[in-house]
């Protein structure tokens, strides 16, 4: 068995990506958290001030064997818009931009040529950034499998639940069967 590996992804707020993520066979655990800003164990409320230079991001845990880095990658580009700046829809400031907070060489090079090559497909460019982690802090308890505790919350209903219904159709073949 192949030891699970980890990516690390911010595209707007983490309750749409976690559920996303979710979704996948392969994906053995996702976490709301905070990564690339300067402040040691942020919050919510400083995070969201735009002060510590953090984004909103997700850690997802999978198996390779399962679902592989560039499955994830494309999941990622799919559910949001790489080519808003420091945005996602309603979500506006640096908190919510588009990151790829890479855990190795290999990571990272597969980002970038991932977004090289989407580049291509869109009018403005992707603005996605690229990034070794450095660390990665978990977000308050109540953030974590924030769409599966509250799915009639209006921002779930209006946010998180497309992105969920969009991986189950672009990704039906990739999405965990219940046993």
């Amino acid at each position: 068995m192949t030891a699970s590996e980890t990516a690390t992804f911010g595209g707007g707020c983490f309750w749409c990506i976690e559920a996303a993520f979710e979704e996948l066979d392969g994906v053995t655990d996702v976490t709301s958290g905070y990564a690339g800003g300067s402040a040691e164990n942020p919050t919510y409320e400083a995070v969201c001030s735009g002060e510590t230079g953090h984004a909103e991001v997700v850690q997802v845990e999978y198996d390779p064997d399962v679902v592989s880095y560039d499955d994830l990658l494309a999941v990622f580009f799919t559910i949001h818009d790489p080519t808003q700046v420091n945005r996602q829809g309603p979500d506006v400031g640096s908190q919510y931009r588009s990151i790829v907070l890479t855990h190795d060489e290999d990571q990272h090079g597969r980002a970038e040529a991932y977004i090289e090559a989407l580049d291509e497909e869109y009018a403005d460019d992707v603005a996605t950034e690229v990034e070794a982690l450095d660390t990665f802090y978990r977000a308050e308890e109540y953030h974590q499998n924030y769409f599966a505790k509250n799915p009639n919350d209006a921002y779930c209903t209006m946010h998180a639940q497309p992105k969920v219904e969009k991986v189950r159709e672009a990704f039906e073949a990739k999405i965990e069967r219940s046993a």
